[in-house]
């Protein structure tokens, strides 16, 4: 898709606008409702379709269609990302009216740090076509890697300072409790950074780690920088409301890592084909139509069993509850 510098400029500033009435609106710290993050999400979700759309009608259907399993794909990846966002929530005990701003800043420095990424991809795959072998091996081990881990029943419990976020903490200093707001406060005749401000750091950078997996996923449907930040963008500013609709539902999705798992492990398998494609050997080229069909149906499929394995699991307990309660009472 050949993308004017002009239109560039307009989406960015169009993301910015967005960005900011979004900051405008919930400027005030607060309690955020399932009511309300559901409305948002649901705008967040319909602003995603009409850019695709708009694609659609304006660019080509082949754009569109890689914008929407560009979008999906970061979108599910990105659902797992609510697991860490929950344990640094907890680790750091930030209070529930000041949760959505976090996210708000968090997801802000995620997406920056994210364009950078995607900038250097772009401009490594232009140069090196051979690095497809490598984000394929890279998406194949991750995705072997999933299954293992989910196999065995392991879970993180608890969040890990990365090395860059200790380095700030000691530099700066960290006040000892909240204070509403405020980023920075004056604290012994020293300027020292608030907790909030160390949360904020804390989910943008390591958002980090997640971009190690997504990027080359969405490179592997797609290997327009236009497209692959667009869906970036999208996927991470309904982040923030998703976090308060589904923070709850999280722990029933039992089966999500398999999903990802299957979904990156196929990527992987389309950019090896892709690699070998280019390097002139005679090979299959998955579709995006068949890619966008096939991350879709990964999705139901993962949150359907997901549910019915939670619902079953409920129900196996709540005998055992019943019996625990019983020999109380007695």
């Amino acid at each position: 898709m050949d993308v004017s510098m002009t239109l560039w400029v307009l989406t960015v500033l169009g993301l910015c606008a967005l960005i900011g009435a979004d900051f405008l609106i919930g400027r005030k710290p607060h309690d955020v409702s399932v009511k309300e993050a559901g409305i948002w999400t649901v705008v967040w979700i319909v602003l995603a379709v009409l850019f695709g759309v708009g694609l659609m009608v304006f660019g080509e259907g082949r754009a569109a269609g890689e914008f929407f399993a560009g979008y999906l794909t970061e979108k599910s990846l990105s659902v797992d990302n609510l697991f860490v966002f929950v344990l640094i929530m907890a680790k750091f005990a930030v209070p529930s009216h000041l949760q959505q701003r976090v996210l708000l800043i968090g997801v802000l420095i995620a997406l920056v740090l994210r364009a950078v990424f995607i900038a250097a991809g772009a401009a490594i795959i232009a140069s090196f076509s051979w690095v497809f072998y490598l984000f394929g091996a890279f998406l194949i081990y991750t995705a072997w890697k999933l299954i293992q881990e989910a196999r065995s029943g392991e879970e993180e419990d608890e969040f890990e300072e990365n090395r860059l976020l200790r380095s700030v903490e000691k530099k700066f200093g960290v006040a000892d409790r909240y204070h509403g707001t405020k980023l920075f406060i004056r604290a012994g005749g020293k300027r020292v950074m608030t907790p909030l401000m160390v949360v904020m750091l804390a989910i943008g950078t390591t958002d980090i780690l997640f971009a190690l997996d997504s990027i080359p996923a969405i490179f592997g449907l797609t290997q327009d920088p236009y497209i692959v930040f667009t869906a970036n963008a999208f996927a991470l500013m309904g982040l923030r409301q998703l976090y308060f609709l589904i923070g709850g539902l999280l722990k029933k999705l039992v089966h999500l890592s398999y999903g990802l798992s299957v979904i990156l492990g196929f990527i992987g398998v389309k950019l090896v084909l892709h690699a070998l494609h280019e390097s002139g050997v005679h090979v299959p080229e998955i579709s995006i139509l068949f890619s966008l069909s096939v991350i879709c149906g990964v999705l139901v499929v993962t949150t359907v069993t997901s549910l019915i394995a939670s619902r079953k699991q409920a129900a196996g307990e709540q005998p055992e509850k019943a019996a625990e309660k019983a020999g109380v009472e007695g």
